[in-house]
């Protein structure tokens, strides 16, 4: 199988899960990516009731990047704000191309996402396979 697709327990206990989470107050921040000419990947439309009523902020950012620009989709919750501003302070440096630490990086936005410490350790031994 697809090393994408088997992925070990820790990696992405997260996904297909953001919304659910956030609303029960157990993960403070979401992030989705992707080329911008890509377009069925974000879920804007199950976010948008929440963000309308403040209990979740959105931001989005698109980042230039070769050979297509790259989408940042952010929710967070009211008050954890600043994960969204860090988070793309990470994200324009990886576009950029200017990451001296790639493990480090990785590790802080696990953090930035809600993950535990020992699922951000498996995601980052897992990527470097």
């Amino acid at each position: 199988m697809d090393d994408e697709f088997d992925l070990p327990p820790g990696i992405g206990p997260h996904n297909d899960r953001e919304l659910e989470l956030m609303l029960a107050g157990t993960k403070p921040m979401a992030m989705f990516s992707d080329a911008v000419h890509v377009s069925d990947y974000f879920p804007d439309a199950d976010f948008a009731p929440h963000v309308e009523t403040g209990k979740i902020i959105r931001v989005e950012e698109i980042i230039p990047d070769e050979p297509y620009d790259i989408r940042y989709l952010f929710f967070a919750l009211p008050g954890e704000e600043w994960r969204i501003e860090e988070a793309l302070i990470l994200c324009r440096n990886l576009r950029a191309r200017t990451v001296k630490d790639h493990d480090a990086d990785s590790a802080r936005m696990g953090e930035l996402l809600g993950y535990r410490a020992e699922d951000i350790e498996a995601f980052i031994e897992h990527s470097r396979r």
